[in-house]
């Protein structure tokens, strides 16, 4: 019996693995950070036989609560990743696995590869409407990668779509992905017309040193980004000052900043009510897309999802609050579970990245409704 994470995104601490019925693990932290929560992992045992596995240490990891209720993803062959319950005592999760072969993969939330989100830039890069550039580099020496969409002209709608600037929250970047196949469908009528009246800036990656290292919210050196867009710099947080800067320069009039939450198992959105600016045509834009999205899909949904700002108290170093602040736009934190969505629960699969790229494809359709609005 072998346990390894010495590949892209792996992360664990053995502890424990005398015996298959007692294997004893740990989250390692991000670097330079007190965050914990992503693991991924390789088991590579005897086929047949049950597994009792417990990860420890939890009650200080970053979401404790995202652990209630919570079931394991895992997988064989890194395409079709599955869930396996687990129970959480609150320090310690457990969980009993057969595996139906020698060799099985597990993780917090399905991975999205470095080299799958080379592929997503490169294949858009091929439609006739898009163009990838390279901001700049990470602290890593990696790309931020932007892809514009559409041909820039004066009068048209200025739309930008970020992703995974918490790495763990992979769901954003298959989100992403649904979202631009749609946008790029020349067969898609929503797509088509999006791009008659608008321009795209969408960044699937905000931070791609944190998805290889295995990280859950942070950069190379520890740093939230999503903390760091009053004031970024090239030394701590050159992600978010290149992007930041290319935002300066285009405008924005309807922004998503697309994340996953570890606790809450709904889909919801983030708005901007506690920014200074906030006005009644601020609330009836986010009104209008909160409605065309409930109604586009079930997946959506608005009872539950995080308290609202009191007016002119939001936090302006988060990214969606000094979007909204900078360019007095439409801008929202889209949110979707690690565990499931409890309106429209999958025992499964619970939520999974076919589930997040369809949302994404969704939610065009809802950018679409409120459009001509912003």
């Amino acid at each position: 019996m072998k346990i390894f994470s010495n590949f892209e995104s792996g992360s664990i601490n053995v502890v424990k693995a005398d015996s298959a019925d007692d294997i004893q693990l740990t989250i390692p932290n991000d670097n330079q950070s007190e965050f914990y929560q992503w693991f991924h992992f390789r088991l590579e045992t005897t086929a047949g036989e049950p597994h009792s596995l417990k990860l420890l240490n939890l009650a200080k990891s970053a979401y404790p609560e995202g652990w209630d209720g919570y079931s394991v993803v895992a997988s064989y062959d890194r395409e079709e990743w599955f869930r396996i319950p687990a129970s959480f005592d609150g320090d310690t999760l457990s969980f009993e696995v057969t595996p139906e072969h020698g060799s099985i993969y597990f993780a917090y939330f399905a991975p999205y590869s470095y080299g799958r989100h080379q592929d997503l830039l490169h294949h858009a890069q091929t439609h006739p409407l898009c163009r990838l550039d390279t901001l700049g580099q990470t602290l890593d020496g990696n790309d931020v990668s932007l892809l514009t969409i559409g041909e820039p002209e004066p009068g048209k709608n200025i739309v930008w779509v970020i992703g995974r600037q918490h790495p763990g929250e992979t769901m954003a970047e298959w989100f992403i992905e649904g979202l631009l196949a749609r946008l790029l469908d020349d067969t898609d009528t929503v797509g088509r017309a999006l791009l008659g009246n608008s321009v795209f800036y969408v960044v699937p990656n905000m931070n791609p040193d944190g998805s290889i290292r295995g990280h859950l919210r942070t950069n190379a050196i520890g740093v939230n980004l999503n903390r760091e867009w009053q004031a970024p710099s090239m030394e701590k947080s050159p992600e978010v000052f290149l992007v930041r800067e290319k935002m300066l320069e285009t405008g924005i009039d309807l922004f998503l900043d697309v994340h996953g939450d570890e606790a809450i198992p709904y889909n919801f959105v983030a708005g901007s009510e506690g920014t200074p600016s906030y006005d009644e045509c601020r609330e009836e834009l986010e009104q209008a897309f909160k409605q065309a999205l409930t109604t586009i899909t079930p997946e959506f949904q608005d009872e539950y999802g995080y308290d609202k700002d009191k007016p002119g108290e939001a936090n302006l170093t988060v990214c969606s609050n000094w979007v909204a602040e900078q360019f007095r736009c439409l801008s929202y934190t889209v949110e979707m579970p690690f565990k499931d969505h409890n309106f429209q629960p999958d025992e499964l699969y619970g939520w999974s990245p076919e589930r997040s790229g369809v949302f994404g494809r969704d939610t065009l359709a809802a950018i679409h409704a409120v459009i001509d609005q912003v």
